[in-house]
C-alpha cells in the first residue's frame, strides 16, 4: 500500500476516507498490550511478593495512576496540530522502548510492613514508561480520528480500546502464561510493541495535514457549549471511580471471603473492561436493557453476595461478579450519556481516569488502613445505587401511591418489611445449607420490594442497605467491635471462639489454627498438624532420625501449633511474612509458641528471601506451610524455590510441604519437581476425625533415600503421583492443568 493512500488530505481537494478500520485497529492493538502487559508483570514480580490479593491491588492502582498520566499527557498535546502531536508521540514510543525487553529493576526488598508503599514503587520502575506511552493511545488515537471532516463521533472507538483490553487480559492465563515462559512473553510483547509504533506511525500519515485540535474545537465552540461546570465533572469523577473501586473490592471480597484462587483476580478487571465496550458501543441495545435491569441486579446480586461473606459458595460469586459487570455497565453508559463533544474528548477522558484513580485509592490504599474488614465492597455496592439511573422505575410508586405522604408511609413499611425479612432469610441460611420453596419466596419478595422501593433514590439506596445489613454486615459488625479480626497488607484475620470449646484463626474463608480452651495445660495440635498428618509423623521421628539436637524450620506460623512438637535440645526457628500473625501467637490469644518454643525465633519476610540468607545446611527438617488463605503462593513451589530449599537443607536433610487444597492439585507438581531433582519422595493424605482434626496433605522429599525409607516405614505413607508435564519455574507455571473443576460449587 503506498503512502498516498493512507494520507487524507484535509487543507485541500474533497476528503478521502476517515480510515476508521485504521485507527480501530491500532487502539485495539494498544489496549491489547497494555492489558497483556499487567498480568506479565505480575507473574514476572511473584517470586518477590507471593499471592496476596493486595499484591493485585497494588499493581492495579500503579496502573491507574500511569493510565491517568498517560490521559493528562494526551490532554496537553492536544493543542498543536495533529502532525506536531505525532512526531512528539512517535519519539516518546521509540523511547520507551529502550527500556524493553520487560525486566524487574534491582530493588531491595522492602522491610516489614512497608509492602503498601515498596510494591507499586516496584511496578512503576518495572513498567512505567511504556504503560505510560501506550496507556495515551486511545484518546490521542480517537483526537487524531476526529480530526477528519467526515469522522463522525470518535466515543465509540473507545469501545474497541476495552474490547482489546479485555481480549488482552483473557489471553494471558488462557494462552499465554500455560505455552509461553516469562522470558518469551517479555519478547514476544516487545515485538508487539514495535507492530503498535509501526501502527501509530501509518495513523500520523494518514492524519498529517490535519489542523489543531485546538482549531478545530474552536471552530465547534458553539455545537460543544460551554465548558463543564463542576458538578458535571464531580459526576463523570463518580461515575467512574465507583466501577473502578468495584472492581478492585469484588477481587478482594472474593478472594477473602469466598474463594481465595489467585485465578479470581483477572475476571473481575476482564468484567470490568467489558462494561466499557457495551457502555460506549454505537448500538445502545446492549446498554439500555442492563441498565433497566441494574436495581433488580444490585439488590438481588448484592443481597447473595453479603450472604456469601458468612456462607461462601460458587452462587455467591456468580452473585458478586453479576453485580460488578451490570453496575459498570448501567454507570458507564450513564458517563456516555453525558459525554461532551468531541473537541472536549481528552478532558473528559482525563476526568474519567482521575475517577479510576479515586477509586483505586479508596479500595487499594485507604480501606486496608481505615477497616478490619471487605467494608468498602458494601459502601461501593450503595455509592452505585445512589448512581444508578433509575428511569422506569421512578414511576411505580406514583401509581401505586397518589399522594406524597402515602408514598412516604408505603416506603417506612416496605423498608420495614424487607429488613425483617432479611433478618428471617438469614437465619434460615445460617442453619440450612440449601435453600427451599419458602427461603425462595422470601427472596423474591425481599427484591421486589426493593425494585418498588426505586421509585424514590433515597428509597432504594435505604433498602439497599437493609438488605446488605441484615444478611451479613451486622454480623460483621458485631465481630469489628469485639476486636476479634485484623487487617494486615496480607489478609483479614477474624479469631472465633466456638460453643466447642474451640479457639479458631480464620484467614479470608480459610482455617489458619485451632486450639483447644480447655486442655488442662495439655496443648495438643490441632488442625493440619495432628499426630497422625505427615508433618506430625515426621517431626515425631525427629530424635531417631537427626539426633537429639535436630535443626528445624518452619515456614509459616499459622497460630504456632507445630511447636508442640519442639523437643528438649532442638532448634527451632519459624519464618512468616505477616507480623499481625506473629501477634496472634504472642499477645495471649493463641499460646503454643509461649508455652511450647518461647525462646525460637520468629524471621519476619517472604521466607524464600530470608532462606537466601543463611548459610548453607542450615536445617535438619524444613517445614514448607505457607498460605495466603486458601492459596499457595505459587512462588514457593517452583525448581528454584526448592533448589533454595535443598541448600538450606544438610545432605540428607529432609523437606516436608504442606499442599493442602480445595481447587488445585499439586501432588503431580511435586512429583515433578521430585524427579528432575533425583529425589526421593512420598506423600501422606490424613482424614481425621478428632474435634479440632483437619484432613491434610503432606509431602516428604529428601536426597537420601535411606532416610525417606525410615520415615515411610510405617506404611503410612505412599509415593506422590504421576509428575506433570512440565516443571514449574520462576519463569514457567500453569494453574490450569491442575484445576479441580468438580469442587467448584
Amino acid at each position: 500500500m503506498g503512502t498516498e493512500l493512507l494520507t487524507d488530505d484535509l487543507s485541500g481537494a474533497p476528503a478521502a476516507s476517515p480510515r476508521r478500520w485504521l485507527f480501530a485497529v491500532t487502539i485495539l492493538t494498544g489496549s491489547f498490550l497494555l492489558f497483556l502487559v499487567q498480568p506479565l508483570v505480575a507473574r514476572l514480580a511473584l517470586p518477590r511478593l507471593g499471592g496476596a490479593p493486595n499484591v493485585w491491588n497494588s499493581a492495579m492502582l500503579v496502573y491507574q495512576a500511569l493510565l491517568l498520566g498517560g490521559y493528562a499527557y494526551a490532554h496537553a498535546l492536544s493543542r498543536p496540530a495533529v502532525g506536531r502531536q505525532a512526531l512528539v508521540h512517535l519519539a516518546l514510543l521509540v523511547a520507551a522502548a529502550f527500556t524493553l525487553p520487560i525486566a524487574l529493576p534491582a530493588l531491595a526488598p522492602p522491610e516489614a510492613g512497608q509492602e503498601a508503599l515498596w510494591v507499586p514503587w516496584l511496578f512503576l520502575l518495572t513498567i512505567g514508561p511504556v504503560f505510560f506511552v501506550v496507556s495515551a493511545q486511545a484518546p490521542l488515537m480517537q483526537q487524531w480520528f476526529a480530526a477528519h471532516p467526515k469522522a463522525g463521533d470518535p466515543y465509540p472507538l473507545y469501545a474497541a480500546s476495552n474490547l482489546g483490553s479485555f481480549a488482552g487480559l483473557l489471553a494471558y492465563p488462557l494462552l499465554v502464561e500455560p505455552l509461553l515462559p516469562l522470558v518469551e512473553q517479555s519478547r514476544y510483547w516487545a515485538f508487539g510493541y514495535g507492530a503498535l509504533v509501526l501502527l501509530v506511525a501509518l495513523v500520523a500519515l494518514a492524519r498529517r495535514t490535519a489542523p489543531a485540535p485546538a482549531a478545530i474545537a474552536a471552530a465547534a465552540e458553539t455545537a460543544a457549549g460551554p465548558a463543564p461546570d463542576a458538578r458535571r465533572i464531580a459526576l463523570w469523577l463518580a461515575l467512574s471511580a465507583v466501577p473502578s473501586g468495584l472492581m478492585l473490592s469484588t477481587t478482594t471480597h472474593l478472594t477473602t471471603d469466598i474463594f481465595a484462587m489467585p485465578l479470581l483476580w483477572v475476571i473481575p478487571l476482564g468484567l470490568y473492561l467489558l462494561s466499557f465496550s457495551i457502555a460506549f458501543a454505537e448500538k445502545r441495545g446492549a446498554a439500555r436493557i442492563m441498565t433497566l435491569a441494574a436495581p433488580v441486579v444490585i439488590a438481588a446480586a448484592g443481597a447473595l453476595a453479603m450472604l456469601g461473606s458468612s456462607r461462601p459458595s460458587l452462587l455467591a460469586v456468580a452473585a458478586s461478579l453479576t453485580l460488578l459487570f451490570v453496575v459498570a455497565v448501567a454507570l458507564h453508559a450513564r458517563l456516555y450519556e453525558d459525554r461532551p463533544e468531541p473537541a472536549r474528548l481528552t478532558q473528559f477522558y482525563l476526568v474519567m481516569s482521575a475517577g479510576g484513580v479515586l477509586g483505586g485509592l479508596f479500595t487499594a490504599l485507604i480501606a486496608p488502613l481505615v477497616f478490619d474488614w471487605t467494608w468498602e465492597h458494601p459502601i461501593l455496592i450503595l455509592a452505585a445505587a445512589a448512581l444508578l439511573p433509575l428511569g422506569i422505575w421512578s414511576g411505580l410508586l406514583a401509581r401505586l401511591f397518589p399522594s406524597e405522604q402515602g408514598a412516604r408511609l408505603g416506603i417506612i413499611a416496605l423498608l420495614f418489611a424487607l429488613f425483617i425479612g432479611a433478618l428471617r432469610l438469614f437465619d434460615r441460611s445460617m442453619l440450612n445449607d440449601e435453600w427451599g420453596a419458602i427461603d425462595l419466596a422470601i427472596f423474591a419478595a425481599l427484591i421486589l420490594a426493593a425494585v418498588l422501593l426505586a421509585a424514590r433514590r433515597w428509597a432504594f439506596v435505604a433498602a439497599c442497605a437493609a438488605l446488605i445489613a441484615a444478611l451479613g454486615a451486622m454480623v460483621q459488625a458485631q465481630t469489628s467491635l469485639a476486636g476479634l479480626r485484623s487487617r494486615s497488607y496480607f489478609g483479614i484475620y477474624t479469631v472465633r471462639d466456638g460453643t466447642d470449646g474451640l479457639r479458631q484463626l480464620i484467614h479470608g474463608t480459610t482455617l489458619h489454627g485451632v486450639q483447644r480452651l480447655d486442655d488442662d495445660g495439655r496443648l495438643e495440635p490441632t488442625t493440619y498438624y495432628g499426630r497422625e498428618a505427615g508433618v506430625g509423623l515426621a517431626l515425631a521421628k525427629a530424635p531417631a532420625l537427626f539426633g537429639e539436637k535436630a535443626r528445624i524450620g518452619v515456614v509459616g506460623l499459622g497460630v504456632g501449633t507445630l511447636a508442640c512438637y519442639k523437643r528438649p535440645g532442638q532448634t527451632w526457628t519459624f519464618f512468616e511474612i505477616d507480623p499481625a500473625v506473629l501477634a496472634y501467637s504472642t499477645r495471649g490469644q493463641f499460646t503454643f509458641m509461649n508455652s511450647c518454643a518461647p525462646q525460637a525465633p520468629t524471621i519476619i519476610g517472604d521466607a524464600r528471601l530470608q532462606l537466601e540468607k543463611l548459610p548453607a545446611a542450615s536445617f535438619d527438617i524444613l517445614v514448607v506451610d505457607a498460605f495466603s488463605s486458601d492459596a499457595i503462593p505459587l512462588h514457593l513451589m517452583t525448581r528454584e524455590a526448592q533448589e533454595g530449599y535443598f541448600r538450606t537443607l544438610a545432605p540428607d536433610g529432609l523437606l516436608l510441604m504442606h499442599i493442602s487444597n480445595r481447587f488445585i492439585r499439586l501432588e503431580p507438581v511435586l512429583s515433578a519437581l521430585a524427579k528432575e531433582g533425583k529425589l526421593s519422595s512420598a506423600v501422606r493424605i490424613d482424614i481425621p476425625t478428632g474435634q479440632g482434626q483437619t484432613g491434610s496433605t503432606w509431602v516428604a522429599m529428601s536426597r537420601d533415600p535411606a532416610l525417606l525409607r525410615a520415615l515411610t516405614a510405617d506404611g503410612k505413607w505412599r509415593p506422590l503421583a504421576s509428575p506433570a508435564a512440565e516443571v514449574w519455574r520462576d519463569d514457567y507455571a500453569s494453574i490450569l492443568p491442575h484445576l479441580i473443576w468438580t469442587n467448584f460449587h
